[in-house]
This record gives C-alpha cells, sequence and structure tokens, in this order.
C-alpha cells in the first residue's frame, strides 16, 4: 500500500461509506458463519492495524497476523493479540480457528494457494476462510496501482485458486454492484488522462451518509447479481464439504 495511503486508512475505514458498508456485509455473514457456535477462536491475516477487532469482539477470542510493523505499532489495545509476522509454514498456532479473514489480502499476494493452503492447515475441520478481493481485472484503475494490487479476481477464478489450495468453495458473491459503472468510467478517464491516483478522502457528510445508505439497502435487494466492484468468498475444508453432502 502506497504510504500516505497508508497513513489516511485508519480514518478511512473509520469513517468513509465504504468501509462501513463492507463492516456490515462482512459481520452480518461472520454471523451466518458462526451460527451458534460461541467463543469462536478468529484469525485476521493481514490484519494492519487491527481496526476490525472491537467488532469481532463480541464472536469469540480474535487473534491476527501482519507483516506491516509499522501498521501493527497502531493497534493500541490489541497489539498483543497481533503476531508481526506472515501467514506460512514458520507460523504456529496453538489451536485450530474456527474462522480465518482475508480481507482485502490476496490480490496482493503472488502465491494465494500457499497462503489458503496454510490458512487450511490452521482450520478447523468445520471451521470457514472468509475472502474478499477487489472483483474483474477490467475494472483496474489507478488505485489499484496506488494498492499494489497484482490482480482482480471474478468468482470463477477464485474457485479455481480456492481448488488448487486443496479447499473447498462454500459460496462466492459479489459486492457494491453499482460501483462497476463508476469503476468503467474512471478506468476511461485514467485511459485518456494518465493522472496518478489520489489518495481517497472521506466524502461530506450528507454525501458520505447517503452513500452508505445506497450501498447497504442495493445489497440487501440485489446482493445476488453476478457481478460488482468487490468478491466475496467463503472456503473450508474438503472434509467440511462432505460432511455438508450427507
Amino acid at each position: 500500500m502506497d504510504t500516505q495511503y497508508a497513513a489516511a486508512y485508519p480514518e478511512l475505514y473509520r469513517k468513509h461509506w465504504w468501509w462501513r458498508v463492507r463492516e456490515e456485509i462482512l459481520l452480518r455473514k461472520i454471523r451466518r458463519i458462526l451460527g451458534t457456535v460461541t467463543g469462536a477462536r478468529i484469525l485476521d491475516v493481514g490484519c494492519g492495524a487491527a481496526l476490525f477487532f472491537d467488532a469481532l469482539q463480541p464472536f469469540g477470542r480474535v487473534e491476527g497476523i501482519e507483516s506491516d510493523r509499522n501498521a501493527v505499532e497502531q493497534s493500541g489495545r490489541w497489539r498483543a493479540d497481533v503476531s508481526v509476522a506472515e501467514l506460512n509454514e514458520s507460523y504456529v498456532s496453538d489451536a485450530p480457528f474456527d474462522l480465518i479473514l482475508m480481507l482485502d489480502v490476496l490480490e496482493h499476494v503472488a502465491d494465494p494457494e500457499r497462503l489458503l493452503r496454510r490458512a487450511g492447515e490452521i482450520l478447523n475441520p468445520s471451521g470457514s476462510i472468509l475472502v474478499t478481493v477487489p472483483a474483474f481485472n477490467c475494472l483496474w484503475t489507478t488505485h489499484d496501482d496506488l494498492n499494489h494490487h497484482l490482480t482482480r479476481y471474478s468468482s470463477n477464478s477464485m474457485r479455481k485458486v480456492i481448488r488448487r489450495a486443496g479447499l473447498a468453495t462454500v459460496e462466492t458473491g459479489y459486492m457494491f454492484q453499482s460501483l462497476v459503472l463508476a469503476k468503467l468510467l474512471v478506468r476511461l478517464r485514467d485511459a485518456v488522462s494518465r493522472a496518478p491516483a489520489r489518495v481517497p478522502t472521506v466524502p461530506p457528510a450528507a454525501l458520505n451518509r447517503a452513500m452508505q445508505t445506497w450501498f447497504k439497502t442495493e445489497h440487501l435487494v440485489a446482493g445476488w447479481l453476478p457481478f460488482g466492484s468487490s468478491l466475496l468468498a467463503v472456503a473450508g475444508t474438503k472434509e467440511r464439504r462432505c460432511a455438508s453432502d450427507q
């Protein structure tokens, strides 16, 4: 991530309509995934400054893993719960996790199968991996360059990555359907102007509230549509898939 963007990220996460809507969608999905599980063990991979931890705490015990030490040092009361490391063979957990989050992480990774495979190894057989990524390479803009993205995903390409990691896809779906047209227009503008990407800012309060209301409602009404600017996927072990098919 661009250093200026990284500095602005905490305020964007707490106030910007896009992050507020995404968090609400994620929490609704997590409630459904965990169901009646109490005291769940949750691992947030690439958790940054642990900004999601307060919202996750009611579900159980939350831990994080983050390779950017500067981000981890800003995690406040959650600092002791975040490991400065990468999710690879050197990362050891004292017990399997019920839920592993990879929220806008895989688009930064050259070998996403390896990361998912390692997550599967520390996942409870009945647990889930919840992934979000930017959707469709045709929506690539300078914002992706600013974020140091390597790719964007479709439902089909994500399912292939999950399968190659030795896991089973439980579901996929898209978010922010209305942003597709906006992204295409920005892509066209980028092709014409070649202007550098700018770090996002929080819109004026009234507009920010209106956008938040629009996209929350859109997801409830049109979240089933097979397109969007972001993709959400839930994966599990093959043992879980076999058990659910019985």
